[in-house]
């Protein structure tokens, strides 16, 4: 049988056919969604209420767009072991619908374009923010940690962790205790997130040559770690009620969502390869708990 057509090949014989739908899908518009939310989020909060429109629209715009460009350079250097990868090799880098130095270039470009925005309607520190951020994702975790470490999501899951930081910058000018643990909520709550995912995609990274932690370490070291995070999610969680910037209610749905957490990181523990079925229900829970736990903070900020 003859061999693939190689990535860039494919990008030569079918850089006319790439649609809006895939430069859209360059950036990862459902992660650029959770990114921004928890960011708008935190402007919440600071703001103790609704922050000015315009500052809101500029401040968002400019992380979408930094975020965006870091998903498209994380498809360029990636575009190897995105066409080995089930869950992403009909990604148009890989699939050539898209050359690997368009992706490149538009990713480093939308990061200009995110700086020069926010530094001119926003400010300095929200848009130094925004550049570390995309460095932190594009140089910590995707050239160096990635294929290198088990603890790649780990060490790695700062750089989704920085939009509460953005956010209350981008409202105060400066970044507060509170933001800190938001910044905590999402570190922590990133690996059991995404081991579950890795639970059921092992051959994925295996065929790829991820050193994803159930890859290397196996399924059960993987799930007592994911246990420890979503331990210490529960306490970082709680602590932000703490600031005194959210009140009970906050405090009783991070409770609650944390224990549920927590539960179900335990019930992993009897779960055995091939079943999955638990992995999934985790991995499931942890985007909902994410999303919730951040519009609590919204329904209960405290103002003054």
């Amino acid at each position: 049988m003859a061999n693939p057509m190689p990535i860039e090949a494919k990008a030569a014989a079918h850089v006319e056919t790439a649609s809006l739908g895939d430069y859209v899908q360059l950036l990862k518009p459902r992660i650029i969604l959770l990114l921004v939310i928890t960011a708008y989020c935190a402007m919440v909060v600071a703001a103790h209420g609704l922050p000015p429109f315009f500052l809101s629209l500029y401040a968002m715009l400019g992380l979408a767009l930094s975020a965006g460009g870091a998903h498209a350079v994380n498809m360029w250097y990636d575009r190897d072991i995105d066409a080995l990868m089930a869950r992403t090799q009909d990604r148009p880098v890989p699939q050539g619908r898209v050359p690997a130095t368009r992706s490149l270039a538009i990713g480093i470009a939308l990061m200009a374009i995110s700086f020069v925005l926010l530094l001119v309607t926003v400010n300095l520190l929200t848009a130094l923010l925004a550049l570390g951020g995309f460095l932190y994702y594009v140089l910590i975790y995707t050239m160096w940690l990635k294929r290198s470490t088990p603890q790649n999501i780990v060490i790695g899951g700062g750089a989704g962790a920085f939009p509460p930081l953005i956010g209350w910058a981008a409202v105060t000018g400066q970044v507060g205790l509170a933001a800190v643990l938001m910044f905590l909520i999402i570190f922590l709550w990133t690996p059991p997130h995404f081991w579950a995912l890795a639970l059921y995609r092992q051959e994925d990274y295996r065929r790829a040559g991820v050193p994803m932690m159930p890859v290397v370490r196996g399924e059960r070291s993987t799930k007592l770690q994911m246990i420890s995070y979503a331990a210490l999610l529960l306490i970082a969680s709680a602590a932000l009620y703490f600031t005194g910037v959210v009140g009970a209610f906050y405090f009783a749905v991070a409770i609650a969502l944390s224990v549920g957490f927590l539960a179900l990181t335990l019930l992993l523990l009897s779960e055995r390869a091939p079943e999955t079925k638990l992995a999934k229900r985790t991995f499931g829970y942890s985007l909902l708990y994410l999303t919730v736990l951040f519009a609590a903070m919204v329904l209960n900020v405290r103002a003054f």
